[in-house]
């Protein structure tokens, strides 16, 4: 139980998610550790944060899957390769539709009988934490000093009478934050794919388009499991995604999902530190 008050601690302090949806996500890996004997919890820690926070989105998926009758999970398009990462078999979406009802009641056992006896106490403080930055984010709101308007459209320069009186962007590409024009790329855990092999498929799919391309720094025997992509122009990544939250493609044979980096905001820590598990 300390491993799973150490991962829940991960997910609500350190990376800020949501308490009461981070413990229905520790119910669901733990239920998955009951139905298939692996040590779901324990692989998850292995693994960075950001990769951790990406497994707990995966995991937000299914337990949706499993509380609403959608079709659409069952198709291919929703994949959760991390999640099969720690399985060590082959899991999707398709399994948490078709098996909803013992799913739900699982779920639900595992977060009465273990979740909230386990750890409440770290659910509080988080909450407690989260309601003081939210005060505080409010009071930084209300000292701010009003800006100045501008006489012009908000994004927009001067328009330009003459040749073409057009209104002229002041954001150019370039100038576009680079969180804006990055994609978040994970790869299939024993399927390893080299920087080159990404870099060469996006730029002959899309053309000159990637500005950096960083991989996951491990030890030389290890195999990286993302890269952040960024690109020169964001609309690559809307002709990329095409209107998909995540796609899928496959590079040399091997599986690759692609989605919008979303970073997590920083925070300063109000409360005082929780205590190690």
């Amino acid at each position: 139980m300390l491993l799973c008050m150490e991962l829940y601690t991960l997910l609500t302090i350190n990376l800020w998610r949501d308490p009461v949806e981070s413990l229905q996500i520790m119910a669901l890996w733990l239920w998955l550790e009951r139905t298939s004997l692996n040590d779901v919890v324990s692989k998850i820690l292995t693994l960075p944060d950001v990769l951790i926070n990406e497994i707990a989105d995966e995991a937000v998926t299914c337990l949706n899957c499993i509380n609403n009758d959608h079709s659409a999970c069952s198709s291919e398009s929703y994949v959760i390769p991390l999640t099969q990462s720690v399985m060590d078999k082959e899991i999707s979406l398709r399994f948490f539709h078709e098996n909803r009802l013992k799913a739900t009641e699982g779920v639900a056992k595992v977060a009465n009988e273990v979740c909230i006896r386990a750890l409440n106490d770290i659910m509080q403080q988080a909450v407690a934490r989260n309601a003081a930055q939210s005060i505080a984010d409010s009071q930084k709101m209300m000292t701010a000093q009003p800006l100045q308007q501008s006489p012009v459209h908000p994004g927009f320069s001067q328009m330009r009478f003459g040749s073409s009186d057009v209104l002229e962007s002041v954001t150019p590409e370039n100038e576009v934050p680079p969180d804006d024009r990055t994609m978040f790329v994970t790869f299939s855990k024993g399927y390893p794919v080299e920087e080159r092999e990404v870099g060469e498929f996006f730029t002959r799919t899309y053309g000159d388009c990637i500005e950096s391309l960083v991989m996951q720094d491990v030890q030389s025997s290890e195999q990286s499991l993302f890269a952040k992509i960024v690109f020169r122009s964001a609309a690559t990544i809307d002709v990329i995604l095409n209107g998909m939250g995540k796609v899928k493609f496959t590079i040399n044979g091997k599986h690759v999902w692609a989605r919008k980096y979303v970073p997590k905001p920083l925070k300063s820590q109000l409360m005082p530190s929780l205590p190690s598990v």
